[in-house]
């Protein structure tokens, strides 16, 4: 456990440092995908319908476990003899994802559909792999106490990258065109690749690759060695059932929260305004503080410190709901619940990149980061029906009942065991 000044001088560590970069580069395809797309493909008149369908291009990220043991195992040649496993993969997928926004960028929509399906399905695929290389280098390069921190500054790198390739793309967009913000935001992907070229190799992976001397012995070694470590820990279904349940009052919220907003009567730009400055403003604060409560506190009581401040979040919405439209409220609402969603998100991805055997690092965290997103996905859906029978203000109140379950099983396992067999 560090002190409080220590924990802050972890945000000067070099590695800590390249994390905001490496982010930065890992949030800039998204949206690429996603809306920033979806409003070009809009502008070149294609239906409604047919833009709908092109959510589906986003699906490797959901799916990145399936090839996540490819990422832990195969080695690439000259490259990885030269800059290690973990290198030579990121600068591979790192290359590809410059290469398909590029490729992307050059479509033409309204002639071409099927094209710009095929580059946005490549580019969802290579920004996925880009993802699992960041998250196990990530987590193979710092001890568990710098894990709140480097995760705070990945994450915040990666608001900052989804901001350039939204916003940022849209208005590039106006003045040059679409390739031409296309190619932009290609441009800067050429900061993750210096930072990934200047990076030393994680020692856990330094030394020969285990050699197997049939197929069995590979697939064995890259798919259900993984499986198989976890399931071998003591109460790893009371972690996977935490780690499902844990934000489910905060999934809640930000499945509904637009829609509230367009009911209270705040415009797009009031919206967008409050969201997109003051709203990253606090996210980015709240996640530098919540790497500093991990350093400073340890792992799970950062988590429940965190947890139980999210529900001011939840309460400060509720508050909001009988406030009426008001700008300042508004404001105030966001704030609470942008910092405080930052400080445990920060602490809760440090929990999960503890919870990786450095041998099986990619294929475990991108299995345990889909259970996340699919859990979140799953649980939210009744956000909609909820907010019809309650109404606004208990909905909000009842999403923090919603996050009591996860809270009582950390409590559960802090009176036992932390993650790598340190007792709290």
């Amino acid at each position: 456990m560090r002190s409080w000044r220590a924990s802050i001088w972890l945000y000067l560590d070099r590695r800590i440092l390249a994390l905001f970069v490496l982010g930065f580069a890992s949030g800039l395809p998204l949206l690429l995908v996603y809306s920033t797309l979806s409003f070009w493909l809009r502008q070149e008149n294609v239906s409604l319908t047919e833009i709908g369908w092109f959510s589906l291009a986003g699906t490797a990220y959901g799916l990145k476990f399936v090839w996540a043991p490819l990422v832990d195992h195969i080695r690439i040649p000259i490259l990885t003899a030269c800059l290690g496993q973990r290198r030579s993969w990121l600068l591979c997928a790192q290359v590809a994802v410059a290469a398909t926004i590029l490729a992307l960028g050059a479509t033409n929509p309204g002639e071409a559909l099927t094209l710009t399906a095929f580059w946005a399905v490549a580019l969802a695929f290579a920004s996925a792999t880009q993802d699992i290389v960041v998250d196990a280098l990530r987590i193979e390069m710092l001890d568990d106490e710098e894990q709140g921190s480097g995760a705070a500054n990945f994450v915040n790198g990666y608001r900052v990258g989804t901001l350039a390739a939204g916003a940022g793309a849209l208005i590039l967009a106006d003045v040059y065109g679409w390739f031409w913000a296309y190619a932009a935001i290609a441009t800067l992907m050429i900061l993750g690749m210096a930072v990934t070229l200047l990076l030393p190799e994680p020692k856990s992976l330094e030394g020969p690759e285990p050699r197997h001397e049939d197929w069995r012995g590979r697939l064995q070694s890259a798919v259900v060695s993984p499986f198989r470590e976890f399931t071998r820990r003591e109460h790893w279904i009371i972690m996977l059932v935490f780690i499902a349940v844990y934000k489910y009052g905060d999934a809640l919220l930000g499945a509904m929260a637009n829609p509230f907003y367009a009911d209270m009567g705040f415009s797009g730009t009031e919206i967008a305004v409050i969201t997109k400055g003051w709203g990253l403003a606090m996210s980015l604060i709240g996640a530098i503080l919540g790497g500093i409560l991990v350093a400073r506190q340890g792992l799970l009581m950062a988590l429940f410190v965190t947890g139980v401040g999210q529900l001011t979040g939840n309460l400060a919405f509720a508050w909001l709901a009988t406030a009426g439209k008001s700008l300042s409220a508004l404001t105030f609402a966001i704030a609470v619940e942008n910092f405080t969603g930052a400080m445990a998100t920060a602490a809760f991805v440090a929990y999960l990149s503890s919870l990786c055997n450095v041998q099986f690092t990619a294929t475990q965290y991108a299995l345990l980061t889909s259970l996340t997103a699919q859990a979140r996905t799953v649980l939210a859906a009744g956000g909609g029906w909820l907010a019809d029978y309650l109404g606004w203000t208990l909905f909000f109140l009842t999403t923090i009942a919603a996050a009591v379950p996860g809270l009582v099983l950390l409590v559960w396992l802090m009176r036992r065991e932390a993650p790598g067999g340190n007792n709290l």
